[in-house]
């Protein structure tokens, strides 16, 4: 036999044979010389290969790899096991720890499944002298390489030096910081910004050994040990040490000395070390916090107990409004509240955990701290729900190997992390595809809090905090309603910051509804931080568009559930008449709501063809996104119908809301909140605050972080809004103001129709109407007809309750606009026009006026060019036949929201539809709006849609990648 030495690799031999019959020979053959230097596989196999297929040749060729001992343990281990056989490595024996409770760890289960023989030692060394047994069995398997991913025992350095190539060594930290047996802790509680792994040559030191190779991440605010472990330790480490182990068989792996700069030796953690100390910054005590979560626990002491915390992030908002726990040694009290438990640092910044243990070992979610605990309430196990409970404890002495009664605890018992996925699977599985969280089994760790969390969830029941607020209880309109009445922030109903309240008043009697909170700037401030993190972190931003889309049309059918509850609020604290309400205010409102549900997952880009950077070529596509936290500002005529116009659209598109309902007509957004919480919305998504304009609603246009704001209103509070907007942070806008809309009416009519429309126009919802039509322009021929009709249409107009099913005309929405309307009339007397009927508040109890009708009205009277708002109408009269004359008198205004035309000419009506200067135009019709038809004015009417699909474009932004590639 002969052995040759080929391309200066030490473990490459060749066994040459004599030639089959022939004798020998002088060398191997050059065939199998060729595929051993091309070829990088277990060499034994293409020799016998080449015999079998040539005949010819007896040479035997194999490829010696190092024989390698795996000593650890954990799913690591494994997973490092795994890949070392997989990338063709000689692992020749698995040394692990000795089964607990009859369960092999993960480890040796790897090893015993591939046939690899395991050894389980309880310990390799008494007293710091090897166990002689132990050595032998290790020393019979000639191992040239040790590899260590993850190992708990104290192995002796007689096993450490005697392989040929040693030992290496997994280390979960930069070294030479870090040190000892806690190394992630201490990389968090250190507050450092970078992390990673070392892997190094083991020596008679502790974590001291050269260094072979390292790979390092960033570390994040939220970071925790199980974070960092999961989303780098854990699948890096894994490759870099099956790449170690390539490096050493290449002969390119080197051995780097640590410096001593720097180094730290950190101890090993354990829970009576761990004592929070207040005396500190809030970001230091977060750090300390989740560098000991979830092992030991970072704890102190409260009302003599002691409790441990998990989930810790900074707390970056304001401070929350809760229950206040005393602390020994903190600088504030901290504060229970829906998110968790915030604590305070010395300066004052704060830190939010969301999970307390006790002593017992009992957790709750932070919220809970102090409260009563309805999961902890012992349930009565229907049969079925005592089969499954069987069937738990089956699972569970599964998975832990023991005996398993209500006291046994899955932790203390042994369980681990991957044992946590597995029970979560198997409850899923088993029974009846109850879904868990991970963090379920962490909160419930005994079998009797486990099950009870499972028959819990199998009924329905979930853990949360109840959904409970001070409603408003009435008996009106035949029926019981009730609504809030306090402002909504991150999906609770809570009390101004200030305290502050004011009255809503019912303006069929001016008597008070109730008392509603009263917003302020840092109750705007509060709702703008909620919604900002529901759109940046919270569920709502990751959120697959069609599944939006469904909450969307969940909501809309609770809002249909409740519609007659939601008309009657609105009839009382708006006085629209309840069939109106019932059919406009809140049925245009679901079907908004439904429509631009029907839009969410349907928001597409385009794909653009540019010119090439030849050679390469291009491709350019758009996307439509969010715009983040948007501010929406509604008017009191259409209180919900408004809210819905905007809003629908904002959600659709994906952003969050913040919204200012009228402070008159608070009510019915208020209700309509309530019945987002119970559709799913998740907190943060909408937010409602009634309040004052000059406070909020200029809150709203002053906040940097609202990006957009959607208001309808009066002309120069837009302004006002734009001005703002523009000085802070150039935010989008979108105005829908005021109006004077013309509505011409030409001899050639259905005359009955425009007479019926043309009152419509005016005096529909009392006139607090945007699109009302301001003033009529009537053809002369027709003039004193068309009057003289009007007039006596006026006696069939019902003014009264707006809850009497009969009533056409229900009163004003508040006193100071009914006295505006009073003094809009007299100037109109005042500048000559004449006054048909009406002009007055009728003469019975609560904010009614008479519907008006005013003739001879010249263009320059005040009522002619500004609008009422109210249920007057403007007639003035134009020659026959002077179609230009009377289209720019028409267009005579600052205003450019809504017009109309009636005419049997089709030639004619399209003539004038495109030369009003408008934004709607209406032919033959009046008020005829659609969920799917843009709305928007003109000129000083404002710009921006709602509705249609050109109200989505409100609330996106769009956004051009090009890509170069061959």
């Amino acid at each position: 036999m002969k052995i040759l030495e080929l391309g200066g690799r030490h473990d490459l031999h060749l066994k040459v044979m004599a030639h089959g019959g022939v004798g020998p020979i002088a060398g191997p053959c050059l065939v199998c010389i060729s595929l051993l230097l091309c070829h990088r596989q277990p060499f034994r196999m293409l020799g016998l290969a080449h015999i079998a297929k040539r005949g010819f040749c007896s040479t035997q060729v194999f490829w010696s790899r190092m024989r390698i001992a795996v000593i650890g343990q954990s799913l690591f281990g494994a997973e490092v096991f795994r890949l070392l056989r997989k990338n063709g490595h000689d692992v020749v024996g698995v040394f692990t720890i000795p089964d607990i409770n009859g369960k092999s760890d993960p480890l040796a289960q790897a090893a015993a499944a591939e046939g690899i023989p395991v050894f389980k030692y309880q310990r390799w060394q008494v007293k710091k002298v090897v166990v002689p047994e132990v050595l032998e069995e290790y020393k019979s398997l000639k191992v040239d390489l040790n590899v260590l991913p993850f190992c708990s025992q104290f192995i002796p350095n007689e096993v450490i030096n005697l392989p040929k190539y040693q030992t290496i060594i997994y280390h979960p930290s930069l070294l030479p910081r870090h040190r000892g047996a806690s190394a992630i802790n201490w990389t968090l509680m250190c507050g450092d910004k970078t992390a990673g792994f070392t892997i190094f040559w083991a020596d008679d030191g502790l974590d001291t050994g050269p260094i072979l190779l390292q790979r390092k991440t960033y570390v994040s605010p939220d970071d925790t040990v199980d974070s960092l472990y999961n989303r780098f330790l854990f699948p890096e480490g894994i490759k870099a040490m099956a790449e170690a182990v390539q490096m050493i068989e290449d002969g390119k792996a080197p051995r780097i000395t640590q410096p001593e700069e720097g180094a730290t030796y950190d101890p090993l953690l354990k829970k009576d070390k761990v004592e929070i100390n207040w005396n500190q910054t809030a970001e230091e005590i977060h750090n300390f916090i989740r560098g000991n979560d979830k092992v030991p626990g970072a704890w102190t002491t409260v009302n003599g107990e002691r409790v441990t915390f998990f989930g810790s992030k900074l707390w970056e908002r304001l401070p929350p409004r809760g229950l206040e726990v005393q602390i020994p040694g903190a600088i504030k009290p901290a504060i229970v509240h829906r998110r968790g438990m915030v604590l305070f640092g010395n300066d004052e910044k704060m830190v939010n955990v969301s999970q307390v243990q006790f002593a017992s070992g009992k957790m709750i979610p932070a919220s809970k701290f102090g409260k009563t605990d309805s999961s902890a309430e012992e349930l009565t196990l229907t049969p079925e729900e005592e089969a499954m409970a069987t069937t738990l404890k089956g699972v569970w002495q599964g998975i832990l190997n023991i005996g398993v009664d209500e006291t046994t605890d899955f932790f203390k018992a042994g369980a681990g992390s991957m044992d946590v996925v597995r029970l979560v699977e198997e409850v899923r599985e088993k029974c009846n595809d109850i879904r868990l969280q991970n963090e379920d089994v962490y909160m419930n760790t005994t079998f009797e809090d486990f099950l009870n969390c499972v028959i819990r969830r199998g009924r329905g029941i979930e853990d949360k905090e109840p959904f409970e607020f001070d409603a408003v209880k009435l008996h009106v309109n035949n029926r019981d309603i009730s609504f809030p009445h306090q402002l909504f922030i991150d999906n609770e109903f809570v009390d101004a910051s200030s305290g502050a309240t004011y009255n809503t008043i019912n303006p069929t009697d001016e008597s008070v509804i109730c008392k509603v909170a009263f917003a302020n700037k840092d109750d705007v401030n509060r709702a703008v931080e909620a919604a900002k993190e529901a759109f940046e972190d919270g569920e709502w931003g990751r959120m697959n568009a069609r599944d939006r889309g469904a909450l969307m049309f969940r909501l809309a059918d609770l809002m249909e559930e409740h519609a007659e509850e939601l008309a009657t609020i609105e009839s009382i604290d708006s006085g629209a008449v309840y069939t109106l309400a019932l059919k406009t205010h809140v049925g245009m409102s679901i079907q908004t709501f439904r429509y631009f549900a029907g839009w969410c997952d349907k928001i597409q880009g385009l794909t653009i063809p540019i010119n090439n950077a030849r050679p390469s070529r291009n491709l350019t596509y758009t996307k439509r996104e969010p715009i983040g936290v948007c501010g929406i500002i509604v008017p009191w005529n259409y209180p919900l119908m408004m809210l819905s116009w905007k809003m629908a659209a904002c959600l659709a598109a994906g952003n969050t809301v913040v919204l200012k309902p009228a402070q008159v007509t608070p009510l019915t957004a208020l209700k309509f909140a309530e019945l987002s919480v119970k559709a799913g919305f998740p907190p943060g998504v909408i937010n409602i605050l009634p309040g004052p304009g000059s406070v909020a609603g200029q809150a709203f246009s002053e906040h940097p972080t609202i990006r957009k704001l959607g208001f309808t209103g009066s002309t120069p509070i837009g302004k006002t809004i734009m001005s703002s907007c523009a000085k802070v942070n150039l935010k989008k806008v979108s105005l829908e103001l005021g109006g004077k809309s013309p509505l011409i009416i030409f001899s050639d009519c259905d005359l009955d129709k425009a007479v019926r429309m043309g009152c419509s126009a005016v005096f529909f919802n009392k006139g607090e109407n945007c699109i009302a039509a301001g003033r009529l322009f009537v053809e002369e021929s027709i003039h004193d007809e068309f009057v003289q009709r009007v007039v006596s249409f006026y006696p069939e107009m019902k003014i009264g309750d707006p809850l009497n099913r009969s009533t056409d005309h229900g009163p004003q929405n508040h006193r100071a606009h009914l006295e505006k309307l009073i003094k809009y009339c007299e100037i109109g007397i005042q500048q000559g026009a004449t006054l048909v009927c009406g002009g007055k508040q009728v003469d019975m109890p609560g904010l009614f006026f008479a519907p008006t009708v005013f003739t001879n009205v010249e263009d320059n009277n005040m009522i002619a060019i500004e609008e009422s708002f109210g249920p007057v109408m403007i007639i003035s009269k134009f020659t026959d036949g002077d179609v230009e004359g009377v289209l720019k008198r028409a267009n005579n205004t600052e205003f450019g929201l809504a017009s109309g035309v009636f005419t049997k000419d089709i030639n004619k009506a399209l003539y004038v539809a495109d030369n009003l200067q408008a934004g709607t135009v209406f032919i033959n019709t009046y008020n005829k709006t659609d969920v799917a038809a843009p709305f928007g004015g003109f000129k000083q009417s404002g710009f921006g849609k709602d509705l249609g699909e050109e109200a989505l474009l409100e609330y996106l932004k769009t956004k051009a990648v090009t890509v170069e590639y061959s």
